[in-house]
């Protein structure tokens, strides 16, 4: 443990390591959040479109419900959403100052972006009661449309820290003549937002797919659950063989845009070819590999499509211009957590596509939904790998080849630091928990509101009061005519 810090103090001031770990807390706590604040829209929008387009009062209740919970998420990143904005100004003012003005466009971006969901999000809650279905359905629609805005804006700016475009440099140093246009659309951007959008829309499906699959597992095999279930494990289970090729994608593009950062992942200590790929295993400062699973010559083969191809060795740069071995492993293990985990989903996936196809209806087996219940944590796991991947492994640069961590850090001391990390620790945890209490709550209510409806009495009954329930009967004793 000494060992690793002592690496990444290594040629850095001592408030490097309290505002590394500060940042590295709050960001692994808001990715959490944003798969659903993403791609829950999405998936809310297409089951009401179910709902009204085939006059369906189950699918319109889980359009509502889940409605619900995208409001309290929402709330909850707010929160932490907001701390980040704080963090990245008063953590990392080296970086802001100099090349704010080159690629702080993506914080804008996002920044409008967020305002106009919030927007949207109280629209769409409001006109569950008070709006023709079909005005309501389409004023939805452009939800998705800004939570993809926002993730534009912020895969951008990550995108131009990997691959810094658009901006010379003047004799002191400092970027001028900047290009918006290449600072945005720089050479990762692409295969960043696209692995990124699918990422978090099968990451969704899978989660809201998981709590359905639970109450299947548990004897409530309604059509309630069975929809529920269907709907977002449908969607996940399209886009996972669609992911997967992404990431392939992805590693390839790090593998001729960052070959240092390629060489991390893969644990490559000296340039070339006929490389093995390692599973697992760890790298030593030495550039022996102790443990994990060798396949001769696959890295190659995987980077370039032939055993020839030349592979990048961490050598190939000095040491102080790449991860320490430490970090190396840490990034060799998130990634091969991730691409497990993504195989297993792939398998997953084809068996309930094939139970699809041969019965059109869900595979029978036990295992199948108990497998379904994990994929929505395991696919949180990978969304924390990939971003370990990303930041760990471009290491020691906070601006790729062009300025180190160290050399944006403050100059706040580190005590002030650790005390605003533990604070930070504490009012995450109490946002955190009121999150996790809010949803237990309001599923309670719902289970007895569907309870009730079962014993005779309807949920609009017992949800005619609260903003959760089916639409109401029109006043001439139907429907409204938007819903069948």
């Amino acid at each position: 443990m000494h060992s690793a810090i002592d690496h990444l103090l290594a040629d850095g001031p001592p408030q490097l390591l309290p505002a590394r770990e500060l940042m590295a807390f709050t960001l692994a706590s808001h990715i959490l959040l944003v798969p659903f604040g993403v791609a829950l829209p999405a998936i809310t929008l297409l089951m009401h479109y179910r709902g009204l387009r085939k006059g369906d009062a189950v699918a319109l209740l889980l359009a509502r419900r889940w409605s619900a919970v995208m409001a309290v998420q929402f709330a909850i990143g707010i929160v932490t959403g907001t701390v980040l904005s704080f963090e990245f100004g008063l953590l990392w003012p080296g970086m802001m100052g100099r090349w704010g003005d080159v690629f702080g466009l993506g914080f804008g971006v996002e920044a409008w972006a967020f305002f106009l969901e919030a927007i949207l999000i109280a629209i769409y809650l409001y006109g569950w009661r008070r709006l023709n279905p079909w005005t309501h359905f389409w004023l939805g629609l452009p939800l998705p449309l800004t939570a993809l805005l926002g993730a534009f804006g912020i895969v951008a700016a990550n995108a131009w820290m990997n691959t810094p475009r658009g901006f010379t440099l003047d004799r002191s140093g400092n970027p001028v003549n900047v290009n918006v246009r290449q600072a945005v659309f720089t050479p990762m951007f692409g295969p960043e937002y696209w692995h990124f959008v699918v990422g978090v829309i099968l990451t969704a499906g899978y989660v809201v797919a998981g709590v359905y699959a639970v109450g299947l597992l548990r004897g409530r095999r309604d059509r309630y659950h069975r929809l529920g279930f269907t709907v977002p494990f449908s969607v996940a289970a399209i886009l996972t063989p669609v992911q997967f090729m992404l990431g392939d994608s992805i590693a390839r593009s790090i593998f001729h845009q960052q070959p240092v950062k390629f060489a991390a992942a893969e644990i490559v200590w000296k340039t070339g070819t006929h490389v093995p790929e390692y599973m697992f295993g760890r790298l030593h400062p030495d550039g022996t590999i102790s443990g994990g699973i060798k396949i001769p010559q696959l890295d190659s083969i995987l980077a370039g499509f032939s055993p020839d191809t030349k592979v990048t060795g961490l050598t190939s740069v000095p040491a102080s211009d790449r991860p320490t071995a430490t970090q190396a492993t840490i990034v060799h293990w998130a990634f091969d957590i991730m691409v497990t985990i993504g195989s297993l989903l792939v398998l997953l996936a084809l068996w309930y596509g094939w139970c699809w196809l041969r019965r059109r209806d869900l595979p029978r087996s036990r295992w199948f939904l108990r497998c379904a219940a994990l994929a929505g944590a395991a696919c949180l796991v990978t969304v924390e790998c990939g971003w370990i991947t990303t930041e760990v492994g471009r290491q020691p640069w906070i601006v790729y080849q062009n300025m180190r961590v160290s050399e944006a850090v403050t100059g706040t001391r580190a005590s002030s630091l650790w005390a605003m990390f533990g604070l930070v620790v504490v009012v995450y945890a109490l946002v955190f928990g009121s999150f996790l209490a809010v949803l237990l709550k309001m599923s309670r209510r719902w289970r007895l509101a569907d309870e009730g409806a079962l014993a005779g009495t309807t949920a609009e009954d017992l949800e005619g009061d609260t903003p959760y329930g089916p639409r109401p009967l029109s006043a001439a004793g139907g429907r409204d005519r938007g819903d069948e």
